[in-house]
């Protein structure tokens, strides 16, 4: 097998760098703190769910990654600033930071109750403002980072059933270009992956019925509705949006800032 090109290595490379990655106990999220980490980076996996994180953490290890977790409500501003501070103080810098914890939310606007409303816009988009917010203020010390966001289809198009969601990831859009035009001046680059239909645990949860068995008929009813819609014709992997993350936060992306790269199959043309 042919050897890759140093030229290209040291490209791709997050070799001595830190990243950090919010939802990283399960779906998009571990699997873009495993992608990174075959990269190089040295990984701290945050989630709210402990157990998901264990399992991330012991996917990375077995290749020979370096990996820390942290328990962290991304609603909460002070345990956002406060993981930004640990990561620094463990490693000594902060290079990239992915915002990818999020919670799907499937409720027409007449049927949403107050508290997934709240829940989903907490988590979501607030939960993203803080974590540029907290990565961003180390960042500047240094003069230099990649924070990337991760938003959805469901923030450029209106979708019947995702209102609440998709108005969060519009928010995600918006705050990305904004941040990247305030941090640019101090060499931060700012930019959001938008997937389109990508099977998770969270989405298939969607799917549950009645009893909290996920109803598979229904599933793979969507799946294949989806999968027509495409110009590829198939739905995304999480590999597809964690290898666009990667070139996001390698140097081959270093010109690239407040733009949404839309990993979607082509549904959006």
């Amino acid at each position: 097998m042919m050897q890759l090109p140093p030229e290209l290595v040291r490209t791709f490379t997050l070799e001595g760098k830190t990243a950090v990655i919010t939802g990283a106990g399960s779906g998009i999220g571990r699997e873009v703190a495993r992608v990174l980490a075959l990269a190089g980076a040295k990984i701290v996996a945050t989630d709210i769910n402990t157990s998901g994180l264990e399992e991330t953490c012991g996917a990375i290890r077995t290749t020979g990654g370096a990996v820390g977790s942290r328990k962290v409500d991304v609603a909460s501003k002070t345990e956002m600033e406060a993981l930004a501070d640990a990561a620094l103080a463990e490693s000594g810098r902060l290079d990239v930071w992915v915002n990818c914890a999020g919670i799907p939310s499937l409720h027409s606007i007449l049927e949403t109750k107050e508290e997934i409303a709240q829940q989903t816009i907490a988590v979501n988009m607030l939960g993203t403002y803080w974590g540029c917010m907290a990565a961003g203020r180390i960042m500047r010390e240094r003069n230099g980072g990649s924070i990337i966001n991760i938003s959805s289809a469901g923030g450029a198009k209106p979708v019947p059933n995702l209102a609440i969601y998709g108005m969060t990831k519009a928010a995600v859009n918006s705050l990305t270009w904004t941040a990247a035009k305030e941090f640019g001046p101090m060499g931060i680059r700012v930019n959001a992956v938008a997937p389109g239909w990508v099977e998770t645990p969270a989405i298939s949860a969607l799917f549950r019925d009645a009893s909290g068995a996920i109803d598979e008929a229904q599933r793979e009813k969507v799946i294949a509705m989806i999968s027509e819609q495409s110009p590829l014709g198939r739905v995304g992997k999480v590999s597809d949006i964690a290898f666009a993350v990667l070139y996001l936060a390698s140097e081959a992306g270093s010109f690239v800032t407040g733009q949404v790269v839309r990993v979607n199959g082509g549904e959006s043309m």
